[in-house]
């Protein structure tokens, strides 16, 4: 998993609440376990029609936002279903970050397990975080995980909330596998001694 440690880009803003993991990645686009190649099926129904023809204005279709690194979402973001394809697609569109008043539970803890860093913030810090999107291009956040703060555009900073263990997890490249490799040293003793001690284990 890549590290995260600083993030600067462009933030666009997704004002809209209860954005469920089917309408982040729908059904449809959930026949591979692959992580890559997603990003074609994100906000699918908020960006094409029943043929599949582009609608025009969703904000990440807008030239000003094609190389959004942040979002700034409504209340209960990533609810509905359990489907870790939601953090895929949106890794894969190149979104490492998500600010919003409130996730759902097992997206917010998919993000950690896949590199993307969702921030809990009030909804006044939110609501300007989300006037600042609306700035197109000169939309620029700043993300600083080791100091936890957030930096707009006119240089105002925010700070915000992280548990500990999470933010090493980030800070460090580490998803699941990569914690349980951490032990590696200590599984490979065990299962010496296991070997010695119950030979017949390993034949």
């Amino acid at each position: 998993m890549e590290k995260f440690t600083t993030l600067r880009g462009v933030a666009a803003p997704l004002p809209m609440v209860n954005v469920d993991t089917d309408k982040i990645i729908p059904k449809q686009f959930l026949k591979t376990i692959k992580r890559t190649g997603l990003s074609k099926g994100l906000f699918y129904e908020m960006r094409f029609d029943e043929n599949g023809k582009p609608k025009d204005g969703f904000v990440l279709d807008q030239p000003a936002y094609k190389d959004t690194k942040i979002l700034v979402a409504g209340d209960n973001f990533g609810c509905g279903s359990s489907r870790e394809h939601a953090p895929w697609a949106l890794l894969d569109a190149g979104i490492r970050c998500i600010v919003s008043t409130g996730f759902a539970d097992i997206f917010y803890n998919n993000c950690f397990k896949n590199g993307i860093l969702p921030i809990v913030l009030p909804k006044e810090q939110v609501d300007m975080l989300m006037d600042d999107a609306q700035r197109g291009a000169n939309a620029i956040l700043s993300i600083d995980l080791e100091n936890q703060e957030i930096t707009g555009p006119d240089g105002g900073t925010i700070e915000f909330e992280l548990d500990p263990f999470r933010k090493h997890c980030l800070m460090n490249g580490l998803d699941d596998i990569g914690l349980t490799m951490e032990k590696a040293g200590k599984i490979d003793d065990y299962e010496a001694k296991q070997r010695d001690s119950q030979p017949w284990l390993a034949s």
